[in-house]
């Protein structure tokens, strides 16, 4: 395809363990956000506008599980969210968005198949943009988000191509949904990597159960 840019991309999507992975990201944090903006990389927006679309206290806090470099962080910044902490397990990612100044308030080293790092109530709206897949993030970890969400908040994600080939994470999404535990108030299929022809769906669950909670300004 014209304008198709390659490097770590294609490994990326062929890693079949967390170990493999960690390398993976450990090697290509000097030239991430290159590559994948040289491949149209835009679901970092379309998460950010899906999320501010819905949230009714920007200013209240939002976790950005698996930030890499930050270009999820920037994109929810210029969106409007004003208290951004961000998580990652590579270091060697986490330091190119410690190097951006204004993005986030925290940057925790975590690894998502752990437990998250967050309390119930931390944080009004979760986001993991790019993040699922079986060997990073499996489908269990969306119904570990909800939990520490309050009634009302809102968890935006994504899931590409390769992503959607495993049923489990659709399987999770229509569990929470059946349950009446979270509603989807948005899901939209559309670009992810336009270079590569890949695309991806964005959805944002809500969490039922309550009134929006409000949060005052950190």
């Amino acid at each position: 395809m014209s304008g198709e840019r390659k490097g770590y991309l294609d490994s990326a999507y062929a890693v079949e363990d967390a170990e493999s992975t960690r390398n993976l990201y450990k090697d290509w944090a000097a030239t991430y956000e290159e590559e994948v903006r040289a491949n149209g990389y835009v679901t970092p927006t379309r998460c950010a506008h899906a999320l501010a679309n819905l949230a009714v206290n920007s200013s209240a806090p939002l976790l950005d599980l698996g930030c890499g470099t930050g270009l999820s962080g920037e994109a929810f910044k210029a969106a409007g969210f004003e208290t951004i902490d961000g998580s990652d397990f590579s270091e060697e990612m986490l330091a190119y968005a410690r190097a951006k100044p204004g993005v986030y308030r925290n940057l925790i080293h975590a690894d998502l198949h752990n437990p998250l790092p967050a309390s119930a109530g931390d944080y009004a709206h979760i986001a993991a943009v790019g993040v699922f897949s079986p060997s990073h993030a499996p489908a269990e970890m969306i119904d570990q988000v909800i939990a520490l969400l309050p009634p009302g908040g809102c968890f935006v994600f994504s899931l590409n191509d390769h992503a959607l080939e495993d049923p489990s994470y659709d399987q999770r999404i229509g569990a929470l949904s059946d349950a009446a535990t979270a509603e989807v108030a948005f899901r939209e299929y559309g670009e992810h990597l336009p270079a590569r022809g890949i695309k991806a769906v964005v959805c944002v669950l809500r969490k039922l159960r309550g009134d929006i909670p409000q949060f005052a300004p950190v």
